[in-house]
């Protein structure tokens, strides 16, 4: 168990994906992020070259979202996607699964949509998996698909379909094995429902009030 005074700003991925965010906003963010000291600053791919300019002397990741918050695009709108953000200074990719595919048995190319991303970005990959559109069984298809393609987070969810819970990440940890890390995202607002996640077996958190959760 965690103590309640413990830093928590390690654990962050401090997100701005407000699509109206000015960049007097996204310059506001990377002070932050470098302030505290959060894993990473988890932007829109057309803010990552700016946030590079921005964290290029600090130790915060860059994160970026790929086919969000549907991964309906298609495989190779998605790679290009990751592969340009990566060329921009991107370090991390959170890559939301195609869950058409996935509910259809589709699961060749599921595989292959991330598969792709993971092998040819050489980056951080978190799957975003959406637990609260998925069945029991739809769940574990999509957490094992996902860690054999390769990826090295599983992710909660997007938040745009409901928050993450202690259930969410304790059952994502369980199908982890130890193997992948695990980000809860998604309506975390306080210290007490950060602790709890971690208690429960997340490795990251992915909110947007980073500063309030990180202070003590």
């Amino acid at each position: 168990m965690l103590p309640n005074d413990i830093d928590l700003s390690p654990y962050i991925d401090y997100a701005i994906l407000d699509p109206a965010a000015s960049d007097e906003q996204i310059d506001y963010a990377c002070e932050q992020a470098d302030r505290f000291g959060f894993a990473s600053l988890c932007v829109y791919p057309c803010n990552v070259k700016r946030v590079k300019e921005r964290l290029l002397k600090t130790k915060v990741e860059i994160c970026t979202v790929i086919g969000f918050p549907s991964g309906a695009t298609t495989s190779n709108v998605k790679l290009y996607e990751a592969m340009e953000a990566v060329e921009n200074g991107a370090t991390e990719l959170d890559v939301v699964i195609n869950f058409g595919w996935l509910k259809t048995g589709q699961t060749n190319l599921l595989h292959q949509d991330i598969a792709q991303i993971c092998e040819e970005s050489g980056k951080t990959v978190k799957a975003i998996l959406e637990l609260g559109l998925l069945t029991p069984d739809e769940q574990e298809l999509a957490a094992e698909i996902s860690m054999d393609a390769g990826v090295a987070f599983l992710k909660t969810g997007t938040g745009w379909a409901g928050g993450a819970t202690v259930e969410m990440v304790k059952f994502l940890k369980g199908m982890s094995r130890g193997k992948v890390g695990v980000k809860a995202s998604g309506g975390i607002r306080t210290r007490e429902q950060a602790i709890a996640l971690l208690n429960a077996g997340a490795t990251r958190l992915g909110t947007s009030h980073g500063a309030a959760i990180a202070r003590v």
